[in-house]
């Protein structure tokens, strides 16, 4: 299973002030409404009253409302996205550009995202790992725990004026 050595599920300490963005995908709704609820918990539980919460069409979506939220004062932002393996090249495209585009949004601007894309090769995969009753794993609530924890870890670090805004190619 792959969530073997994931650290338990806990409220994240220290996240009270920080101002969080979720970005979920509109595909595969049973899924996505697991992985929204299993985030939603986590922010609960550690306390984070400024979320804003963002709807796009698809996983493929999700790095360019990332890259304009991170520019836009968030600590941190969670994303959420289910692709599940066809019989076509496209789930190999899509799930390279969402890893792709996530990681070089937390990394050119400094804030911490959340990778709550299930790259999956069934549904029932989806299903099992989406947090909903009956599932093993709960992947909406360690990305946002992972996202905060993650912004508390550099808040004792201030954010370089020059990644507050996108770099020029």
């Amino acid at each position: 299973m792959s969530g073997a050595g994931a650290p338990a599920l806990e409220a994240v300490v220290g996240a009270e002030g920080l101002k969080v963005a979720v970005i979920a995908s509109s595909w595969h709704e049973v899924v996505m409404d697991g992985l929204l609820d299993g985030t939603r918990r986590a922010l609960a539980d550690a306390h984070v009253a400024e979320v804003t919460e963002l709807r796009v069409p698809g996983t493929f979506e999700l790095p360019v409302a990332a890259a304009r939220l991170a520019g836009s004062g968030f600590d941190a932002i969670v994303a959420l996205g289910v692709v599940v393996r066809g019989g076509t090249p496209h789930f190999e495209y899509v799930c390279s550009a969402a890893t792709d585009g996530l990681t070089e949004v937390a990394v050119r601007y400094g804030v911490p995202v959340g990778f709550g894309v299930l790259t999956c090769d069934t549904d029932e995969q989806a299903i099992d790992r989406a947090g909903l009753p009956g599932s093993h794993e709960d992947k909406g609530y360690e990305a946002a725990a992972a996202a905060l924890q993650t912004a508390v870890i550099l808040a004792a670090y201030a954010r370089p004026a020059q990644l507050a805004q996108p770099v020029s190619s």
